[in-house]
């Protein structure tokens, strides 16, 4: 009787989890909060079913439900991992999940590409379409002073660079056994991440230009904006491999949570050389550089 239920696959049947359901709760109550959070700060009602819910918690509470569910449904994909579910079959299907997952982050950014190479090589459409301040039909627009590539932009470049190293030299201590040079390795490249951050953080709080006053704004700070939130992400995702490796979780021969951070790391690393060199460095050709 014991043999009829003795599993005879590579595949990994997952227990009942409560973690789909509260993720789509988490997410449509982050979602409704964040339109109540915008009425909130434009000093606007949002009313649903009598109540008001034009205010910041809402947001906070779905967000919080989101964080929840991230941490326990990965815990839970730890455990399997440990109790040896994932499998050769398993572990090939996580990666076929993570290179899905990458190529929607590469056309999440091809939209971003798009609508700057949009606005800049058809500048009096673009301007007379957006109806913001600067005007001149050219780009960048008239008025404009943009930042010096060679200034900030390629420290952060060399940054992530470097951090692409340091990832790579983590990876192939882990491959070779070696614990010291695992940590050593991410710890580094967490440091350059957050490093990355702060430099961006700072060029952002001295740019001379605005989001909401030009088309250029909108479109450099939306694309550059959100490689940095997924730098800092990424950030986060390296930290928590490193907590993981010193608590020595990963092994040469199963170590995908490690990898897949690695993955995402290069792949920002790449998104940055596009943006610095179409955004930083061809975007502004020509234009007026901004003092300091």
């Amino acid at each position: 009787m014991a043999d009829a239920h003795q599993k005879n696959h590579d595949y990994h049947i997952i227990d009942p989890s409560p973690w789909p359901i509260l993720a789509s709760l988490g997410a449509f109550i982050m979602a409704l909060g964040g339109v109540s959070y915008m009425r909130y700060l434009n000093g606007g009602s949002f009313k649903v079913a009598g109540f008001e819910l034009a205010n910041p918690w809402v947001f906070y509470i779905g967000f919080a439900l989101v964080l929840y569910v991230m941490y326990g449904w990965w815990a839970d994909t730890v455990k399997e991992a440990h109790e040896g579910a994932h499998t050769r079959v398993v572990s090939l299907h996580l990666r076929y999940g993570m290179i899905m997952f990458i190529a929607s982050e590469v056309m999440f950014f091809v939209a971003w590409f798009w609508a700057y190479f949009d606005a800049s090589l058809y500048p009096n459409e673009a301007i007379q379409a957006s109806r913001l301040l600067y005007t001149g039909g050219t780009w960048p627009p008239k008025g404009i002073e943009v930042l010096d590539p060679w200034h900030l932009p390629i420290y952060n470049t060399v940054i992530l660079l470097l951090s692409g190293t340091t990832v790579t030299w983590a990876h192939h201590a882990l491959l070779h056994n070696d614990r010291k040079g695992l940590i050593q390795g991410l710890t580094l490249t967490v440091l350059l991440g957050m490093f990355f951050s702060a430099v961006q953080a700072y060029e952002y709080a001295h740019a001379p230009f605005a989001f909401k006053s030009s088309i250029y704004g909108a479109t450099f700070f939306m694309a550059t904006g959100f490689h940095g939130f997924h730098v800092l992400v990424g950030t986060i995702f390296l930290a928590v491999c490193l907590i993981r490796a010193l608590r020595g979780d990963f092994t040469p021969k199963q170590h995908f949570g490690f990898e897949a951070a690695a993955w995402y790391w290069h792949f920002v690393d790449v998104v940055w050389l596009f943006l610095f060199f179409c955004i930083y460095v061809w975007g502004g050709w020509g234009a007026p550089v901004a003092a300091g």
